[in-house]
């Protein structure tokens, strides 16, 4: 499995759990504002909400497009007018930002979310920031050799034992499923 499709089900799954946590009724108290705006200290450390900056845009660019494709005698009054609403419903960006505050603020505690934004303000946290996902490859690089190494050396154990156990010179079936022509 590739890092998009590993990163695509890990966000499926924390958006799941967000789903969970806030629909959850011992979720439902009051936050406090301090508690509120150490959460939001804590989403700008770690820009919780970044990935989303683009969605305004793609939409506005999807919309041009198609109106555009319907009615090309109008390219330009399509443009000017998507471009004017787009900037105008830009305001509710900060809607997304509170959402996302409050959805922190609901599993972290205050202090938590202050040691989270003090942890990520931080050099290294800036650093884990920038870095991870160079080492998230990395990592998935050495999983993916690390698991046919362990596959391998099974295969063949497996294999050497059952021949053992057997008493026959059994070989381990190939990997192309093909009959050795082998009998026990």
């Amino acid at each position: 499995m590739n890092l998009h499709k590993r990163v695509r089900r890990l966000s499926a799954v924390l958006a799941a759990s967000a789903v969970l946590a806030l629909s959850s009724p011992a979720f439902s108290q009051d936050i406090s504002e301090p508690h509120m705006k150490a959460s939001r200290a804590a989403i700008a450390a770690i820009h919780a909400t970044d990935s989303f900056d683009g969605i305004l845009p793609q939409a506005a660019a999807a919309l041009e497009q198609q109106l555009i494709q319907k009615n090309p005698d109008m390219q330009e009054l399509i443009s000017r007018t998507v471009s004017e609403k787009a900037l105008a419903l830009a305001s509710r960006r900060a809607d997304l930002e509170k959402e996302a505050a409050v959805a922190y603020a609901k599993v972290f505690s205050e202090q938590e979310l202050s040691d989270i934004a003090a942890f990520y303000n931080s050099e290294a946290g800036k650093k884990l920031l920038d870095s991870g996902p160079i080492v998230t490859r990395e990592l998935v690089k050495a999983a993916d050799i690390w698991q046919n190494g362990i596959a391998r050396d099974l295969a063949q154990q497996v294999g050497e034992a059952l021949q053992a156990a057997a008493g026959t010179k059994a070989q381990p079936a190939p990997a192309d499923g093909a009959d050795t022509g082998s009998q026990n």
